[in-house]
């Protein structure tokens, strides 16, 4: 799954996309979020759909524990690449993280909190650029 991503990274490089920044970034925290077992993991692209963001990132934890040694490794290894979120919202213990790194938003759901929220329902018209079961 993930080189179909990194070829379809590799084909809005090629063709210039102004917007690569914020795909590389989303694809780093896919890849530590995976690293931490992180489940169901998502990105959608909102360009064409909205202001906020241009990329959601969105994935499951199994626990409070879980959800806070993903945020703290997202947090750790894109700090050594000089990103640093804009805002932090929730706790692991409200069941939701939302990390905010301007162009990329990460949401980390317990299963349950995911459920009640839906994202991925309420942007049903953003594409979805990767996932990840």
């Amino acid at each position: 799954m993930l080189e179909c991503f990194r070829q379809c990274l590799d084909s809005i490089s090629s063709k210039g996309g102004d917007k690569l920044e914020s795909l590389e970034l989303a694809q780093t925290i896919v890849d530590v979020v995976e690293e931490h077992q992180a489940e169901n993991i998502v990105i959608l692209d909102l360009r064409s759909v909205s202001i906020l963001a241009d990329y959601f990132v969105i994935c499951s934890s199994e626990s409070s524990r879980q959800s806070r040694a993903v945020m703290e490794a997202v947090d750790e290894n894109l700090g050594r690449m000089g990103k640093n979120p804009i805002g932090v919202e929730g706790t692991a213990d409200a069941g939701w993280i939302l990390m905010d790194y301007g162009d990329v938003v990460l949401h980390i759901f317990s299963p349950e909190k995911r459920a009640y929220y839906q994202l991925e329902e309420f942007w049903h018209q953003a594409p979805i650029v990767v996932k990840v079961q």
